[in-house]
Order: structure tokens, then sequence, then C-alpha cells
């Protein structure tokens, strides 16, 4: 009976100790912590149901190739980026960066790093000069250039194209791990070889070196031509597959779910000095696809 008061005590003690513990794992729990480890000022609710994705960014930067320099919408063999999917001003286009920040914020904000000719094997250090600016979104359209080569065997394998993507999305993650980024897919080559044929001054300019892998003895129609250009069109297939896998390991990524692949362009939406770069039109239909992408409740799958 003499150490029953020690024992009450010691009990009492222990309880009053677990009480704590529990009291303030809920508090600690209640309040939060943000990514980088401090107490966050939101409630956890509020935290879980955040989206992470923002569809009203507030800066633009555009990297890939000679679609997004606007190449052959305004004068022939000459880039026009005032009517860029992505960051052009002109008003027929509506580009992605007028209808996402406005005509006077999307001059002020917006830059277009991409370059005719570049494969994806260019668009690390495109990414790299974008990285500088800071932007909160970053458009990519690249891929075609990988396909159109002199042969197919001189097409990108598919695995270095795989590896010089994740390298892209390196490359910004290491200095903006915020940024969002939109994918669009590679454009279907076989339809737009289908749509130019058609033309003989298209056909002519086509001599000249452009996507000679598919668009080559543009009349041929024997088993070699149709065995060539069907190897290009699963290529430009594969490299869309890659895009899409690469970009859904990101949470801040989002791909287009093939919607410029799919995208049927007729005469209106093509080039007609080439008749394979998109028009004025094509680039309006562009930067549609990319707003749609861009600001839907819910990541296209």
């Amino acid at each position: 009976m003499g150490n029953q008061a020690p024992r009450d005590r010691s009990r009492r003690m222990r309880t009053t100790a677990a009480v704590a513990a529990v009291t303030a794992a809920v508090v600690l729990g209640a309040a939060g912590c943000d990514s980088g480890g401090g107490t966050a000022p939101h409630s956890a609710a509020t935290t879980r149901s955040a989206p992470v994705w923002d569809t009203s960014p507030d800066s633009i930067a555009a990297v890939g190739d000679s679609i997004t320099r606007g190449f052959d919408a305004c004068n022939v063999l000459s880039d026009c980026p005032t009517v860029s999917w992505a960051t052009g001003s002109d008003a027929s286009v509506d580009s992605l960066a007028v209808r996402l920040l406005g005509k006077a914020d999307a001059a002020a904000h917006s830059w277009n790093y991409a370059v005719t000719g570049a494969r994806m094997a260019d668009v690390p250090a495109q990414m790299a000069k974008a990285v500088r600016r800071k932007p909160e979104l970053v458009t990519v359209m690249a891929g075609a250039n990988d396909a159109c080569r002199d042969s197919t065997k001189r097409m990108t394998p598919v695995a270095d194209f795989r590896a010089e993507f994740k390298d892209a999305l390196a490359t910004l993650r290491t200095k903006l791990p915020k940024s969002q980024v939109y994918v669009a897919s590679v454009p279907n080559l076989k339809r737009l070889w289908a749509q130019g044929r058609t033309s003989a001054l298209g056909k002519q300019i086509w001599k000249l070196g452009i996507c000679p892998s598919m668009l080559g003895d543009a009349d041929a129609l024997d088993a070699a031509a149709k065995t060539r250009r069907n190897t290009v069109q699963k290529r430009v297939e594969a490299y869309n597959k890659v895009l899409q896998e690469v970009c859904a390991t990101d949470t801040r990524c989002r791909f287009d779910g093939n919607a410029v692949h799919d995208y049927r362009f007729g005469p209106a939406q093509l080039s007609h000095w080439d008749w394979f770069h998109p028009s004025r039109d094509g680039q309006a239909r562009l930067a549609q696809i990319a707003y749609r992408t861009i600001t839907a409740k819910d990541p296209v799958t």
C-alpha cells in the first residue's frame, strides 16, 4: 500500500504525456507543411485540394522547330514569328500567349526560342535560354525534323529521342521546378504529304529539301516509296509515345493527347508555298489546341 501513491502519480504522468503528444500531432497535422518543409499557411484540406496545374500562367517561353517560328506562313522559305501559334502577335492567329496573357502582357512576357530545322537534340540548349526568363509555362513542339531526314536510316533513334527530351525537361527542372510544360505532339507527316502532293508548286519546293524522308519522290507510289513513308509515320508515332510517357512522369507537364497529330490539316491550314508548314490559319488551329489543353480542368488522357 505504501507504493500505491507513487505508482498512481507515474500513471498520471504517462497519461498526461500521451495526451500532449496526441494533441501536438493533431495540431501539426492540421497546420500541414509546405514543400520546402516550413509550416503551410493553410489547412491540410486546403493543401490537398489545391491544384498543381495553373490554368492561367503569367509568362510563356516557347522552344522547338520551324512550326513555332511560323516558317513559310508569311513569305516563302522564311520565318515569321509574328504568326507563331505560341507567342505571335498577329490578330488572325490569336496566339497562345495572347489568349492567356492579353495582347499587352504577351508582348512583354512571352519569348520564342524555337529554331527552324531544330531537332529534339537542340531543345535542351533552347530550354537553357528559356530558363533565364523564368517563365511560368514553357511550350515544346519538336520531333518533326527528327523524322524528316535525308533517309529513314538517319532518323533519330527512339531511345535517343527519349533521352534528349528527358534532358530538356531536366534542364528546366534544375532551375525552375514549378514551371509548367505544354508538349505538342508531332504532326502526321504522312497526311501532310497526301495533302501537299496535289500542289505542283508545293512539290517543287519540297525538292529543295523539305522533309525528304517523307516528301521525296512525292508522286512515287511503288512498294519502296510506300514502305519508306510508312517507316517515317511509325517513327513519328513512336516519338509521340515517348512525349506522352515522359511528360506523364512530371506533374507539371501536359501532353496534348495527340491532338496536333490527329488534326486534319487541309488546304486552308497549310502554307501555299510549301504545303507542309502551317499557314496563318493552321497556326491559329495549333493555338486553339494548346489553349484548350492548358486551360482544361483535367489533363488530357
